[in-house]
């Protein structure tokens, strides 16, 4: 599923304003439906429980950001670990985080406990960004809104 897509996907879910975004993104794929003892999913089984496409969890494959096992017929096996990983992808992705930033994460997740304050960093970053589009998006719905106020009243020419 394109970012678009999911985003679109969000909102539709979260339509309540009282609903907060944590509690949509959470109800996207809870995780408690991945479950550590689970059999492996096969692609489509994947794509489906998360709410990607098949396309889409080939291409993290290719860009080396999740590495499911392959059963002994050479067809992909997603482990409980691949799924949350997923989840945490599109989850990243929806906030805006590049690739190139993923694929940095990512690797520096595979590099163990060392890389932590790294990693922290990332996410710091990724934070402040978040919090300026917030910042640029609520400026924009104020002029929206003030150009709707001042055409009240005033049938459209």
């Amino acid at each position: 599923m394109a970012t678009d897509a999911l985003v679109e996907r969000i909102l539709a879910i979260g339509d309540d304003p009282s609903t907060p975004v944590v509690d949509v993104l959470h109800g996207l794929v809870d995780d408690s439906t991945i479950e550590a003892s689970a059999a492996p999913k096969s692609i489509a089984e994947a794509a489906d429980l998360v709410g990607l496409s098949a396309h889409t969890l080939r291409y993290y494959e290719q860009q080396g950001l999740v590495r499911p096992a392959r059963n002994s017929s050479g067809y992909r096996e997603y482990s409980a670990s691949d799924l949350r990983r997923l989840v945490f992808l599109m989850r990243m992705r929806v906030s805006g985080m590049t690739m190139q930033d993923l694929k940095l994460y990512i690797a520096l997740v595979e590099q163990g406990a060392s890389t932590i304050p790294e990693r922290r960093r990332i996410m710091l970053d990724q934070r402040d960004r978040i919090r300026r589009k917030l910042r640029e998006l609520a400026l924009a719905l104020e002029t929206t809104d003030y150009k709707i106020s001042a055409y009240d009243g005033h049938p459209e020419g």
